[in-house]
């Protein structure tokens, strides 16, 4: 029987490269499924899927603005529009299963299919559950978790601890670092960082960033930086010119970017921890303070207390990531200890884990019916 599976998420490149590894883990296993991703209309999703090969419908969706509550008055029309959305598209595609990776499409997705009795998948990259997958949890057919310690949140019998879903570029043969260098037009034989504040950007590092570049390039690194599309003009202006440096509002080869890096600024979101993980690079983290229950901050501790990375705080961004990355630069010791902790933390089959699980739930619910 050749199945047909929905992904339902979006907003963030941490939901949804974990929501394409998904996918292309079914492929893998399932060549005939057909698959269809909901996202929401004027979200990066609605680019990078279709990129990525897939086929997607957008939903008249937004999620609870907390800085502006007067913006928040149509949410109740969207919701309602966005689940009369969702019935149609059940009904046109008949799907067997649904999958929630998180995002403003996840919640009015499964809350129809679970209304339906479509069976509903449930994946939650953090180590604290937001409020929607919690309510949704209750009616899933299984929940995935990156981390043990979920029961909080889900009922215990309903989970299933897979890790975070990486994407199959980056849990691949590592390529050549010479080249991957070279890919960005730098010098093969010079210490190089990879600065990325997530798919969307971090304001904080691109300032710190900013302001000390000329710190970073006279310590003898190269620099390669993401800075998100609300910086990528400032960037620009402030990089002509100089060589050792290149800089874009997004890396659609995060590979070879990974494989270029030496040093990692980042976010410490669960889909970053994971891909640092993985690829075993020395990372300086910079948590997202305003993040629910400040669960990145967590994310970054659980590294840090493992001696796998280092720890700026968001407000010490302008005075302390750059002689931190510096510092570290110089210091090959600490790099060589930071790999050799985070290599064994790298889970490279999440996605594999996740649809074997969800293939054999969908198998026994069959042999339950007939």
């Amino acid at each position: 029987m050749s199945r047909r599976y929905i992904i339902a998420g979006g907003g963030t490149g941490g939901h949804i490269f974990p929501a394409l590894a998904i996918a292309q883990a079914i492929g893998r296993t399932e060549p005939q499924a057909e698959i269809l991703f909901v996202g929401a209309k004027g979200k990066m999703e609605m680019e990078k899927v279709p990129e990525a090969g897939y086929r997607i419908e957008g939903l008249d969706i937004a999620g609870f603005n907390r800085s502006s509550l007067i913006k928040n008055v149509g949410l109740p029309l969207k919701l309602v529009k966005s689940v009369w959305q969702v019935r149609q598209i059940l009904q046109r595609f008949r799907p067997h299963a649904v999958l929630g990776v998180g995002g403003y499409s996840t919640f009015p997705v499964l809350l129809v299919a679970q209304w339906k009795g479509i069976p509903t998948f449930i994946h939650e990259a953090n180590s604290y559950a937001g409020k929607a997958n919690r309510l949704l949890g209750k009616k899933a057919t299984k929940v995935f978790t990156a981390t043990d310690g979920m029961e909080a949140f889900f009922p215990p019998g309903r989970i299933c601890i897979t890790g975070n879903p990486v994407r199959e570029a980056i849990t691949g043969t590592p390529l050549p670092q010479e080249a991957a260098r070279s890919f960005f037009g730098l010098q093969p034989h010079r210490s190089t960082l990879l600065v990325v504040g997530g798919s969307l950007g971090a304001r904080s590092i691109n300032a710190a960033v900013d302001a000390g570049l000329d710190r970073l390039l006279e310590s003898g690194l190269q620099v390669i930086w993401q800075t998100g599309k609300l910086y990528a003009g400032q960037a620009r202006q402030r990089c002509a010119g100089k060589s050792g440096v290149w800089v874009s509002d997004f890396i659609g080869q995060m590979d070879q970017a990974y494989a270029a890096a030496d040093i990692i600024v980042s976010r410490a979101g669960a889909m970053s921890i994971a891909e640092i993980c993985v690829v075993a690079k020395p990372a300086v983290l910079v948590p997202f303070p305003f993040a629910a229950e400040d669960h990145q901050t967590v994310n970054a501790r659980h590294l840090v207390h493992k001696g796998a990375a280092l720890l700026v705080r968001d407000a010490d961004a302008a005075t302390q990531l750059v002689p931190t990355v510096v510092a570290l630069s110089k210091d090959a010791e600490a790099q060589e200890k930071m790999r050799e902790q985070l290599r064994p933390l790298g889970i490279r089959n999440a996605a594999e884990t996740v649809v074997t699980e969800m293939q054999a739930s969908l198998q026994q619910i069959n042999k339950t019916e007939q």
